[in-house]
């Protein structure tokens, strides 16, 4: 490996993201068929960082970050949208889909693109997005407004003054209670941690949702990134989603979550495989889910265990399971019911798809 692969510079990392298969080829060997697919120039862009490139021996997270044919291939219940979230746009930034929460999304940049994305649609553009008055705005005047999750792409490649501007404007509204960031940083640029942002997100009382898929991600920088932001005092919560091929195993989900409480990260949700389009060799069967959360529940301190849960297609909200008896089958769609009683379907084929 390149020594570069493990520049502290963060914006060093950025400027240098791997995003041609010319590139690519100068870091790992592909195979045939990985090279072919680069030469059908896939709907969804690639991209990840130099550090991130030096995980790619392991094939699990390979598959996550390299773009497949079966990409292409919209499968039954498949949506560029499957949240709903286009729905509830109330501003250009901001998605309004639960009563005391809003989704800020202020850009549509990721250091590495994860190929099962549920945003895929507007990831990827690059774009990065200075005035948020309309949507701060917005917030301001919807009191019943509690809880802020940040999102995008990814918000902590924004610099530090950008995130403490943006964050002393939301912290001034007085109805919010909670603000979230959501981010894959630690991960895949763990050098983008230093000192300055710990302290920013410490004086704004912010928790980090933060995404991680499989214990390989839990290098000693990662470690020492999040070891840093707990030094600091700032919460941490981690969203795993269950990929086939990747996660989906009771030893490898357990491994992560003991190794990420290691590094004071809560697992906080595993969640069923959204299905955007093209996503389908990504997706498990829902009682596959639910047999792992089972397995860790006898296996695995409680606050070692995250809620397994399925983001209801179609803006229904998230719906905890632990029992296929939530659920009715209704063929290669199962039927559940939300917080609220409504009902909503989720594309859980009988057979495999190959």
């Amino acid at each position: 490996m390149q020594k570069n692969h493990f520049n502290i510079d963060w914006k060093w990392q950025l400027k240098h993201r791997i995003t041609t298969l010319k590139s690519l080829e100068k870091e790992i060997c592909l195979t045939a068929k990985e090279r072919a697919v680069f030469q059908e120039n896939p709907h969804f862009p690639f991209a990840i960082t130099p550090y991130y490139a030096h995980l790619l021996k392991d094939d699990a997270i390979r598959k996550t970050v390299l773009p497949s044919l079966d990409e292409e291939k919209k499968r039954q219940g498949e949506s560029i949208d499957p949240l709903g979230e286009e729905m509830h746009r109330v501003t250009p930034n901001l998605i309004h889909t639960y009563p005391d929460k809003v989704l800020f999304l202020i850009t549509s940049f990721c250091p590495t693109y994860c190929r099962y994305c549920t945003r895929s649609r507007m990831v990827g553009t690059d774009l990065v997005v200075s005035d948020y008055s309309e949507s701060i705005q917005y917030i301001q005047q919807h009191t019943e407004i509690r809880d802020l999750l940040i999102s995008g792409g990814d918000p902590l490649i924004f610099s530090n003054q950008q995130l403490d501007t943006l964050l002393s404007s939301l912290r001034a509204i007085p109805h919010i209670r909670t603000i979230r960031i959501g981010s894959k940083v630690p991960a895949v640029l763990p050098m983008r941690i230093d000192a300055e942002l710990c302290l920013i997100l410490r004086r704004h009382r912010v928790w980090l949702s933060l995404h991680f898929i499989h214990p390989k991600e839990l290098t000693e920088q990662t470690k020492v990134a999040c070891q840093m932001l707990a030094d600091h005092g700032v919460g941490m919560l981690s969203q795993t989603v269950l990929l086939r091929g990747v996660n989906d195993s009771v030893d490898v989900l357990m491994d992560l979550f003991y190794g990420l409480l290691e590094i004071n990260v809560k697992p906080y949700y595993l969640l069923q495989c959204d299905p955007v389009f093209g996503s389908a060799h990504f997706r498990t069967s829902v009682e596959k889910g639910i047999e792992c959360i089972q397995s860790l529940h006898g296996r695995m301190a409680g606050h070692a265990i995250p809620q397994y849960i399925i983001d209801a297609p179609g803006g229904g909200g998230k719906i905890p399971l632990l029992s296929t008896k939530q659920f009715q089958r209704n063929g290669d769609e199962i039927v559940l019911k939300n917080y609220e009683g409504k009902t909503y379907v989720y594309p859980d084929p009988l057979e495999t798809y190959l």
